[in-house]
């Protein structure tokens, strides 16, 4: 049976292990929430492309804030920073200077990025419209000095693309296990939506999981209402269970 195979990978990949070769390994570098919250943020936004390139320049960045992610945000000075050498494929330095800006302002109003994403959830209670919220506020603030890769690592939701990056994000914040931290609380892990990337997709069609051809928002409620038929509870659990299939089947 499908799902007692995915049960079994899930057990053999959620592990410690797991924490190493993946972008989650930035939220395990920290003790205080805020440092792990912003740690988080920006590793999930970098992590696309080949894994040992976008994990050695997210250290790159992690050392350039002096592995002290909150104290650096709170600091940041727009103007005169530190902030080179950043490029990453669409990005420029610029991009990530005014994401920095951006926090800054938003933790120098006594907030946080669980605050922010907190209130967007309450107001619509609906984890998709929660992301446009959030990125709504980064665009209102965002001035004139970025590229288009500013926008692709912020993305808008509005474009139904799958924002792969922003749900892996919320299953590290949301869900508590040897791998995902589970920092926060305002959102039930049943209401979490598979990080679907073109990997996944393509695992998931192999196993019957998935029918839409696209990779865009209907294909990632397709899956996740699948998933949620193995565990209403935690259907996205089997993100872990879709990696080890992969490796196992050389997917």
């Amino acid at each position: 049976m499908l799902k007692d195979l995915l049960d079994k990978y899930i057990i053999e990949y959620e592990t410690k292990d797991f924490i190493e070769n993946d972008p989650v390994q930035f939220v395990h570098l920290y003790k205080n929430k805020r440092d792990i919250e912003i740690a988080g943020f920006i590793a999930s936004m970098f992590s696309y492309g080949k894994r040992e390139v976008f994990i050695e320049k997210l250290h790159y960045i992690f050392n350039l804030m002096g592995n002290k992610p909150f104290d650096f945000v709170k600091s940041f000075d727009y103007k005169d920073n530190c902030i080179n050498n950043c490029d990453y494929r669409f990005s420029k330095d610029c991009d990530l200077i005014q994401i920095l800006k951006i926090l800054n302002i938003l933790y120098s109003e006594n907030e946080t990025l669980e605050s922010l994403f907190k209130y967007c959830y309450k107001q619509k209670q609906d984890v998709w419209k929660m992301f446009q919220g959030v990125i709504d506020y980064f665009y209102a603030r965002a001035d004139n000095k970025t590229t288009k890769g500013f926008y692709h690592l912020l993305p808008n939701p509005e474009k139904k693309s799958a924002l792969k990056r922003f749900n892996m994000l919320l299953r590290w914040f949301v869900r508590k296990s040897e791998v995902d931290i589970g920092i926060w609380n305002f959102i039930d892990k049943s209401e979490l939506l598979i990080p679907l990337d073109t990997h996944v997709a393509k695992i998931s069609r192999k196993l019957g999981l998935l029918n839409r051809k696209d990779n865009g928002y209907e294909s990632v409620i397709e899956l996740t209402n699948v998933l949620k038929t193995f565990d209403a509870k935690d259907p996205i659990k089997y993100d872990f269970a879709l990696f080890g299939y992969g490796v196992n089947n050389k997917i």
